[in-house]
């Protein structure tokens, strides 16, 4: 798991001081326990306070609660190195028990939070509260050029928390200004393990899209020697703002809740995970689904700040949804929408390719990077041979593919990386296939 460590700087959960703080009913937190400690066969009470997520003196009051059902017996024996701690373990009534919870869900660890308490809690650190300036985007976007007047149109965009539409040419950064978005949000929000509603726990916390911030008194919390209460609701990790990037594997099923019928779990939809933090839907147009359809599923949620999900049994409930969506596109808006859609979308930004004077920035910088010294006859070559052919259209991405294409003709020819003129032809070769039919 990647863990950063960065300042604690987002509005905490309220702490729990007892067990009707969590909002569970007593069965659930039971079972849960029960599940954890016979699927990951702990004993200590600090242990499995860990495990669950609670401080270590509810989970005691738990603990004493299954003992007196004679779900729970202690050990008899002390931990040498866990001071006067005792150890417990199941009985046989407490195994028939989480056998038998286990067979209604296999899920077992952290306690979930109420699905009403999460709301309040993204109403706390919503992603539309970030106040975004300029100097915050232009410092996530250092390493990029971009084109003139560009983040004139793309910080009010993004500082409004609101949907952004960014189109153009490929291979001109629109990707690459996503994750730059991402980046510039740079601050930290409460995520919890799971969530609970009707009796359902779905699983929330997910190490792909979430990034753990390491507190230090985070794993004191639970410890036997410092009892007292923890600092906020210890369900939830702190993190990163989260970031969801899909492309063309995007499906309309990933929007809404994943159940498993094996194990009898749900798992939260990616856009439920990026709660709080930014979902870049990348090469819009190369779904599997129409682009109008994943504009239409997403209506409800960009207009009314909250999402409909359905459980198994049919039954829909509402979950928020507190994200910057990020759609990028190489096709133009009106191709691929009607009016309704685009009027839907907040901001429409457009990303054309560099001039040429940029260009010739991007491509000096990246032969600096890649070890190629530039040669000016190579890149008079270039620009008076070469992209007269294409009606001089310059993209982003053609310094980084003629460049590996130069480094891959030295690598073969055994000399040192440089810059030759017909090492520009070959090079661009390689950059696009020529039109013609071929004879079968």
């Amino acid at each position: 798991m990647n863990i950063q460590t960065v300042p604690t700087d987002a509005l905490a959960p309220p702490p729990l001081r007892q067990l009707s703080d969590t909002g569970l009913t007593p069965v659930m937190m039971r079972d849960i326990l029960l599940k954890t400690v016979f699927r990951q066969n702990i004993e200590k009470s600090s242990d499995i306070a860990q495990a669950i997520a609670l401080p270590v003196p509810l989970t005691q009051t738990l603990i004493d609660a299954l003992r007196d059902m004679g779900l729970m017996q202690a050990t008899g024996t002390l931990h040498a190195t866990s001071g006067s701690e005792l150890g417990f373990q199941l009985t046989d009534r407490g195994k028939a028990r989480a056998l038998d919870a286990l067979g209604q869900s296999e899920y077992y660890g952290p306690m979930p939070v109420p699905l009403a308490a999460y709301r309040e809690q993204v109403k706390r650190q919503s992603i539309r509260d970030k106040k975004l300036t300029r100097a915050m985007l232009e410092r996530a976007m250092g390493d990029l050029i971009l084109p003139h007047g560009l983040l004139d149109q793309l910080g009010p965009a993004v500082g409004s928390g609101r949907s952004v539409l960014m189109y153009g040419p490929p291979g001109n950064g629109k990707s690459s200004i996503a994750e730059g978005i991402r980046k510039a949000m740079g601050d930290n929000i409460y995520i919890p393990h799971a969530l609970a509603y009707a009796g359902q726990v779905i699983t929330m916390f997910d190490p792909i899209v979430h990034t753990p911030v390491n507190q230090a008194d985070e794993h004191a919390e639970n410890s036997p020697l410092r009892k007292n209460a923890a600092r906020h609701d210890t369900r939830y990790l702190l993190c990163t703002r989260p970031t969801v990037m899909t492309g063309g594997e995007l499906t309309l099923s990933m929007l809404d809740l994943n159940y498993n019928a094996v194990s009898r779990t749900y798992q939260a939809s990616l856009q439920l995970k990026s709660t709080g933090g930014v979902f870049i839907v990348d090469d819009l147009g190369r779904q599997e689904e129409p682009p109008q359809a994943l504009i239409n599923r997403w209506i409800v949620p960009m207009e009314n700040a909250y999402d409909i999900v359905a459980l198994q049994s049919g039954e829909k409930f509402e979950v928020p949804f507190d994200t910057l969506v990020v759609f990028s596109t190489n096709f133009h808006p009106n191709e691929i929408f009607d009016q309704a859609a685009l009027r839907r979308i907040f901001f429409k930004v457009k990303i054309d390719g560099p001039t040429q004077e940029q260009f010739l920035k991007i491509f000096a910088l990246v032969a600096k990077k890649k070890g190629i010294p530039l040669d000016q006859a190579s890149l008079v070559h270039l620009l008076k041979t070469k992209y007269p052919t294409i009606e001089h259209t310059y993209a982003n991405y053609h310094p980084v593919f003629l460049c590996d294409q130069i480094k891959a003709i030295c690598d073969f020819e055994g000399i040192p990386y440089q810059m030759r003129p017909e090492f520009i032809d070959r090079a661009w070769e390689n950059l696009f296939v020529k039109d013609e039919k071929i004879v079968h």
